[in-house]
């Protein structure tokens, strides 16, 4: 449509001012609905100016694949469970980086066809063509190179995530030179590349940066999934807008660019929220998953804890004037987040005043806990962030734990040794009563054991958490057994 090509720019920009609201909107629970409508909107003029300004469109090809990802994309999100949405973000990830590789190796092939050709053929048949510049070359070796790391990385994201027996964690002396061994040819293929054009070096480099994208994720530890997970998600973005200069497409550029910049100021905003730089997570491993040395050694160290019933949490909670719940991934694993809202709300009729504490990196994706708390209506005055809300522990009579275990590890403030000391925690150990349900004892996904769990003022109530939780409302009800 010739309207619709004439005005292809105004409508680029009223779809890039559309994300910007998007991310606007995203920036807090109560306006994150309004922000997706915003992304909707913005993505669906982005995709129909696009498909009616490119020249020669082979429709079929095009409406097929739009069709076949809606289905897939469709019945995805109506079926995903909480508890895997880590996962599948990071797989959504993937596929932006696959994207961008596949445009690349297209935009290359497509180019060297029309060398082939040559200009004189070329010009017969109207085609205005030239070879490209070095300034094209450039952004299909960054774009490429990235959107291949962005691949890899994200497919070992998503198997970590999703405990996959393929995605096992690599460790040893020779993980840091074989990293570097690889970025180095991958950047010297890739600058061949740009130089001469050579397609055997762009191979080489695209290959080098599939392998360089697994090993460089693989030896990071579960802990620190939540921030590659963000980092990803900047990778991602800046994959997109490097390809965007080689389609010469503003929105792509100007949407890439959003994703890219948000992704990584979320990064930097988490290791902030862990006392760590980025170049300790993606380099260091020092979450890695270990055990805590005594048990790692196999040593019989022989701690004493207090078990209790939900039946003695019930009793606790209806005679105190305060509770804090604070949740983890425990609570998502067993889908408790309903649940818990049903206890937070019996305990409000009770006159005891109930919020919810949430650590930065709780959970499996930043946001995690946010979301589940948002899908059961928890209002959102009643969610409160770490530094709101840690001044106020030593005045809480009760706190919940549900399945958290590294954010409100003491070890993280008491212990130099330890892998997270520095980190910033939930100062749930303050609390005058602390009460705690775990399935096991066994440690978090950081792989540390956690003093908090042994405190005298703690209460171990092991279960599945939804039916722990169920268990405490019935007891404040009067109807358990």
């Amino acid at each position: 449509m010739e309207f619709i090509r004439e005005y292809a720019d105004w409508f680029y920009l009223i779809g890039a001012v559309l994300f910007i609201l998007t991310l606007r909107g995203l920036s807090g629970p109560k306006t994150a609905i309004a922000g997706n409508r915003y992304g909707m909107i913005a993505m669906a003029i982005a995709v129909l100016t696009t498909f009616f300004v490119a020249d020669n469109p082979v429709i079929w090809m095009i409406v097929g694949a739009m069709v076949l990802g809606a289905v897939v994309g469709i019945a995805r999100a109506r079926t995903v469970p909480m508890t895997q949405m880590p996962e599948t973000v990071a797989l959504m990830h993937s596929l932006v980086g696959l994207a961008a590789v596949l445009i690349a190796i297209a935009a290359i092939i497509h180019n060297n066809k029309l060398v082939e050709l040559g200009p004189d053929l070329l010009a017969a048949n109207g085609v205005n063509f030239h070879e490209m510049s070095r300034v094209h070359l450039f952004e299909l070796f960054v774009g490429c190179f990235v959107g291949a790391i962005t691949f890899t990385a994200s497919v070992f994201a998503y198997g970590k995530l999703a405990a996959k027996k393929w995605a096992k964690t690599i460790s040893g002396a020779w993980v840091k030179p074989v990293q570097a061994l690889i970025f180095i040819a991958m950047l010297a293929a890739g600058i061949h590349f740009f130089l001469t054009g050579n397609m055997t070096s762009f191979w080489a480099m695209t290959a080098l940066a599939l392998a360089f994208g697994w090993v460089w994720i693989a030896p990071v530890g579960g802990g620190d999934m939540p921030v590659v997970v963000s980092l990803l998600n900047s990778f991602s973005g800046w994959a997109a807008a490097g390809i965007g200069f080689t389609l010469e497409n503003n929105m792509l550029i100007v949407a890439g660019s959003l994703v890219g910049s948000s992704g990584a100021i979320l990064s930097y905003i988490m290791c902030k929220a862990m006392n760590r730089s980025i170049i300790n997570v993606l380099f260091g491993g020092a979450m890695g998953g270990a055990a805590a040395p005594t048990a790692a050694a196999g040593a019989a160290v022989q701690r004493n804890y207090r078990s209790g019933s939900a039946d003695d949490a019930g009793f606790l909670m209806s005679n105190a004037d305060s509770v804090v719940i604070v949740p983890g991934y425990g609570m998502a694993q067993g889908r408790a987040q309903n649940a818990v809202k049903e206890l937070a709300n019996l305990l409000k009729e009770q006159g005891v005043t109930v919020r919810f504490a949430i650590h930065p990196v709780a959970g499996r994706m930043p946001g995690h806990m946010n979301v589940l708390l948002a899908e059961a209506d928890v209002p959102y005055e009643d969610i409160l962030e770490m530094d709101e809300i840690n001044s106020d522990f030593p005045a809480t009579d009760v706190v919940l734990v549900i399945g958290a275990n590294d954010v409100v590890n003491p070890a993280a403030k008491d212990d130099p040794n330890s892998p997270i000391y520095g980190m910033p925690i939930l100062e749930a150990h303050k609390a005058r009563t602390i009460m705690v349900i775990k399935r096991s004892m066994a440690t978090g996904y950081a792989g540390l054991d956690n003093d908090l769990f042994y405190n005298d003022k703690t209460m171990m109530i092991f279960g599945d958490a939804k039916k722990v939780v169920e268990d405490m409302t019935k007891a404040i009800n009067g109807t358990g057994h």
